[in-house]
């Protein structure tokens, strides 16, 4: 019966990590200044189109549309262009930057916007999406950013699901918002040009591979307040359309160096919630024995948790929340192909450019 009581402990610290912070709903169109969009985009004419689409049917419109064509070798700078929207072209990329941290600061130049929203390509907006992110943003003051709501097509894209839970605790977590390293969550970000400035903004962070969360810290650091909100139905994407390697490379990039940036707090839930969930894996081998139906049944706590968990999460279907096994292996793999890059190669690999993480070079 012990892995039972383990499991509720589990499915408990889960629930305490949740905090269901939504996008306020704002009735009148935000009326608080220019606001620019800046999109930093490497090989993403497939996504552009969804974004830039959404954005023209914003109730309340950005003032100016920024893509920043991070040395595409597809038509990212075509599609941009026929959108009528200001494309800047980044040639080469500079040593001691990442290639993201260089397109963002590079469209934050060529801005003029007060408010500034940094999205990034594979982005999904809602009709009400921007109004209700610059209302969030007045509100709380600060920055604020949105954990999106992840729509998946193919059968391997849903192996994201235990990644984007445990992502969703790490940006969710209330003891964060008491960390001085609390993190944002970098595919949608919101804000003013004055706070963005006092930090130095992406030319502060340049060489960071998680330029969201030390972006969030910076922030903090300056006194600046940090609030991350669900996405919902509002701000969602489509991460990895372009196949499974590419959503290894994407989780594996930052599995092992974001727990450093974490609440002690935070990272204990989280472990008392992954272990127990890997404890309850054990019903698929224990099936023989007298301890078949408890593992049974804590398995079925954690199948009927994750279901529940995916109205906050993202549209995975139902066979992978009740075969949570598959995205509990990814997981593990992507963590331990994570530690082999940090810890023996000294560099991760992401949109076709090796990063060092060590002297924080790209190539």
């Amino acid at each position: 019966m012990w892995i039972l009581l383990l499991s509720v402990i589990g499915c408990l610290a889960a629930w305490v990590l949740l905090r269901r912070n939504k996008l306020p709903h704002a009735d009148a169109p935000y009326r608080g200044g220019k606001v620019s969009v800046i999109i930093p985009a490497r090989n993403e004419a497939h996504n552009l189109p969804y974004l830039l689409n959404s954005l023209k049917n914003q109730s309340r419109r950005p003032d100016e549309i920024i893509v920043v064509d991070d040395g595409s070798e597809d038509r990212t700078r075509e599609v941009a262009e026929s959108y009528g929207v200001k494309v800047v072209q980044n040639e080469t990329l500079p040593a001691g930057w990442t290639g993201k941290t260089w397109a963002v600061w590079n469209g934050f130049l060529k801005s003029t916007g007060d408010l500034l929203i940094f999205l990034d390509a594979d982005i999904r907006l809602s009709s009400e999406a921007l109004n209700a992110l610059l209302h969030a943003r007045s509100q709380n003051g600060g920055v604020i950013s949105a954990v999106p709501f992840h729509y998946t097509e193919k059968l391997y894209e849903r192996l994201a699901l235990v990644p984007n839970i445990l992502g969703l605790f790490a940006f969710m977590s209330p003891f964060e918002r008491r960390n001085p390293q609390q993190g944002l969550y970098g595919s949608c970000i919101v804000a003013t040009r004055k706070d963005y400035e006092s930090i130095n903004g992406h030319d502060g962070i340049r060489s960071e591979v998680l330029d969201d969360l030390n972006l969030g810290a910076k922030f903090r650091e300056a006194g600046i307040p940090v609030t991350n909100y669900l996405g919902g139905r509002d701000v969602s994407f489509r991460m990895y359309p372009e196949g499974l390697r590419s959503e290894l490379e994407g989780f594996s990039k930052g599995a092992v160096t974001s727990t450093s940036k974490l609440s002690p707090l935070t990272v204990t839930l989280i472990a008392v919630w992954f272990v127990t969930l890997i404890a309850a894996q054990s019903a698929w081998f224990l099936w023989p024995t007298s301890w078949a139906w408890p593992a049974v049944g804590a398995y079925l706590l954690f199948t009927a948790q994750i279901f529940l968990l995916t109205r906050y999460v993202g549209r995975f279907g139902w066979l992978m929340p009740l075969l949570h096994t598959l995205s509990v292996l990814f997981f593990l793999v992507a963590f331990i192909y994570s530690a082999y890059q940090v810890v023996f190669l000294k560099k991760v690999v992401w949109k076709g450019r090796t990063i060092d993480v060590g002297g924080r070079k790209s190539s």
